[in-house]
């Protein structure tokens, strides 16, 4: 990863940024219906707790592997990103609250993309 590389995955500021999604994914969801607890809510959990746990698994792994993990948090962002668009379609969350974490997480994928291609240029995820 060269001269100044994170020596943990907790200094990438990509974790980071993931580790706040989560906060506020856990924090929005926790207003759903009780129905929901074990459907839309737990799967848009998983997702979101996805993003950052891939990042620290396939830090230090060295790049290849490394951009294999990014590419699978690169996956669930993209699941999340339908997951807030159907709790949205389906009122569980208000417009403003749907568009400040779809604006996150947009931002956030464009960072987790950036890496990828820093640490395995070549391939796209």
């Amino acid at each position: 990863m060269g001269a100044g590389a994170a020596l943990s995955h907790r200094d990438l500021e990509v974790w980071q940024k993931a580790m706040d999604l989560v906060l506020r994914v856990y924090e929005v969801s926790q207003a759903f219906p009780d129905e929901e607890r074990y459907g839309l809510a737990s799967q848009m959990r998983r997702a979101v707790v996805s993003i950052p746990a891939n990042i620290a698994e396939g830090h230090g792994r060295g790049p290849r592997i490394f951009a294999r993990y990014i590419g699978i948090a690169i996956g669930s962002a993209a699941e999340l990103d339908t997951l807030l668009e159907i709790a949205c379609r389906l009122n569980y969350m208000s417009e403003a609250v749907y568009h400040h974490l779809a604006n996150d997480l947009t931002r956030l994928r464009k960072m987790l993309f950036r890496l990828y291609k820093a640490i395995h240029p070549d391939h796209n995820p």
